[in-house]
């Protein structure tokens, strides 16, 4: 009787773990309509409040925007110093801007700041544009890519978040673009600057404040994007760094800025107050193993994401292991290619899974591939032999 009772003890600490708390298990977020609170590398919930609810996300929408921009510019669709000349369409966007004028030409680097900082509406539809060709087209690209990360409460009908009907998203949507984002550095690098200047040393100098007054006054906030219309409420989606902790919390539907700005603080404090993540490897490669009939006979074996576990600040780090599964591996091999597990434990339970991949691509080897790598075992045999 004892160890069943001890066994139900255990599993009732190891649910309250790994169960989000709701908004009537804590005082936050109590005026939001929506919200969430996530760690960003494990994505494990922290706290919720009617986050399926589908609602205007207003210039939260910019994230998913921001997304696209930032990876085309690593795909090479885009530079940082390529210039844009700026269409009729993009300039007559109304609500928050940066004044861009039909014919104006602008840097990538300068519109992307825009659109980071002043959330502007002209500016990331002249991105848009420039990615896809047309803004329709781009607001494909952003549906595609939300279902490619699996969101299934987002419909998007622009990139700038101007109220449309069948325009809408949710808390935890946001928030799961914000986790994509949040891997991009050079995104964060302009979406923590509080302000800034485009067109100086011109008579068209336009001073940039960041509509997330967070970034200059809550500790650790670099991002990522705050939102309103009239429809909408105040929105944020804002990401915070402590400790080796990145934090994501979004709110939707709030009464005001202050009350936003308030809430957002409040859930910060919470996750930063409660919680530490735990990094599982100080070395990201989990050794070599063996490659079939590859042009290299070994190859190095690496997680595709970062190695943690999200663990109470009270809780010890000792009940924690983890387990390499790695299948026969046959070339060819792409860099990226699902080659195993890597599963985490605590007590010695899975509460883990991460997909396993190598370090580099090899390729099939060749038939002198084979003949000489077969000669030079011949060789090293035989002078085991002496």
């Amino acid at each position: 009787m004892k160890k069943i009772l001890s066994f139900l003890l255990t599993l009732i600490m190891f649910l309250s773990f790994i169960t989000p708390i709701y908004a009537n298990d804590l005082k936050l977020a109590e005026k939001a309509k929506s919200a969430i609170l996530i760690e960003a590398s494990t994505g494990e919930i922290l706290f919720e409040k009617n986050a399926d609810e589908k609602l205007h996300p207003a210039s939260m929408t910019k994230m998913m925007s921001m997304l696209l921009i930032i990876e085309a510019i690593e795909d090479g669709v885009l530079k940082w110093d390529q210039v844009i000349q700026v269409s009729e369409n993009a300039s007559s966007m109304g609500g928050s801007q940066i004044l861009l004028e039909t014919g104006e030409k602008m840097s990538v680097l300068d519109l992307f700041k825009g659109v980071a900082i002043a959330s502007g509406n002209d500016a990331v539809v002249a991105l848009a544009e420039a990615v896809a060709g047309s803004e329709s087209n781009f607001v494909s690209m952003m549906n595609k890519r939300a279902k490619e990360l699996g969101l299934t409460n987002t419909n998007f009908k622009n990139p700038h978040g101007l109220d449309d009907d069948n325009h809408y998203s949710t808390s935890r949507d946001m928030s799961i673009i914000a986790k994509e984002l949040v891997k991009h550095d050079e995104v964060l690098k302009y979406t923590k600057v509080y302000e800034d200047y485009l067109r100086e040393n011109t008579d068209r100098k336009i001073w940039l404040v960041n509509t997330n007054r967070l970034v200059r006054f809550y500790d650790g906030v670099d991002g990522l994007k705050t939102g309103y219309t009239e429809k909408a409420g105040y929105c944020m989606t804002a990401t915070a760094m402590k400790d080796g902790m990145r934090i994501i919390a979004v709110v939707m539907g709030e009464e005001t800025s202050k009350i936003r700005n308030q809430e957002v603080s409040e859930m910060l404090d919470y996750a930063f107050a409660q919680y530490k993540v735990v990094n599982m490897l100080s070395n990201k490669n989990l050794g070599k193993y063996r490659v079939s009939n590859g042009k290299e006979e070994y190859v190095n074996v690496v997680p595709t994401s970062e190695v943690t576990m999200l663990k109470k600040k009270s809780e010890s780090n000792d009940n924690l292991s983890y387990e390499v599964k790695v299948k026969n591996l046959k070339a060819p091999i792409k860099k990226g290619d699902n080659i195993g597990n890597l599963i985490i434990k605590e007590n010695g339970n899975a509460v883990r899974t991460l997909t396993l991949t190598t370090d580099k691509d090899i390729p099939k080897a060749s038939f002198l591939d084979l003949f000489l790598r077969n000669i030079k075992d011949m060789i090293i045999g035989n002078m085991n032999l002496y």
